[in-house]
């Protein structure tokens, strides 16, 4: 059970963004930047050069330094290799066995590699809360919204933009620093987002909202 070859696609643009239900803004005093999943087990699938994963893998480097410069924290989620089959659990069902301890398969895509003062969370469900300590470290850090970037839209993103609604931590999914198996994969999560527990955005809306300028105001 591999993952899928993913066929090229255009990210999403500013015209395709859903409505979103509720009114939120990035606030750089409240949120963090998540980095979901970016290892090369997962983007193997992806056309190296093409969209939607050069394109994902820029915004999200330009977000990353967005988020540095104003000190909104950083956070990497990374899934280990040679999981058992008990640590794995019903994802084997889904997907076999996973990636191997392989720093070709475990590694984050080197654009990315976390620095010092960056987080990097195991993760081992679909959501990045599930069995983390992502909660508490947000919580500790004063941080109730979550910018969430990285692969796959549809699956860990969503589940992740979910979970955090359900802990009062405001979502936002970033939808051309996200990317899936498919346009209509991706369309879908951002619905969802949009309209059930979160908020669609773009690079270009979150990085504004990250400016040293939006940090300062924040904090008047």
């Amino acid at each position: 059970m591999p993952l899928p070859h993913i066929e090229p696609y255009e990210l999403p643009g500013p015209g395709d963004l859903p409505a979103n239900r509720a009114d939120w803004r990035p606030d750089p005093a409240r949120t963090a930047l998540l980095i979901h999943d970016m290892q090369r087990y997962f983007l193997h699938p992806y056309l190296p050069g093409a969209q939607p994963i050069e394109g994902a893998l820029a915004n999200i480097a330009a977000l990353r330094e967005a988020a540095r410069a104003v000190g909104v924290p950083v956070v990497y989620t990374a899934k280990p290799g040679d999981m058992s089959a008990e640590a794995r659990g019903l994802e084997n069902d889904f997907w076999g066995p996973g990636m191997r301890a392989d720093a070709d398969q475990t590694g984050i895509a080197e654009p990315l590699a976390p620095e010092e003062g960056d987080a990097l969370i195991t993760k081992w469900r679909y959501s990045a809360f599930a069995h983390t300590d992502l909660a508490d470290r947000l919580h500790r850090q004063g941080r109730d919204q979550l910018l969430i970037t990285g692969v796959y839209a549809h699956i860990g993103c969503l589940l992740t933009a979910a979970d955090a609604f359900m802990r009062d931590i405001q979502p936002f999914l970033v939808a051309d620093a996200t990317a899936d198996f498919s346009a209509e994969d991706h369309r879908f999560a951002l619905r969802y987002v949009a309209q059930r527990c979160g908020a669609a955005t773009s690079t270009r809306e979150a990085a504004a909202a990250l400016t040293p300028a939006a940090a300062l105001d924040s904090r008047v």
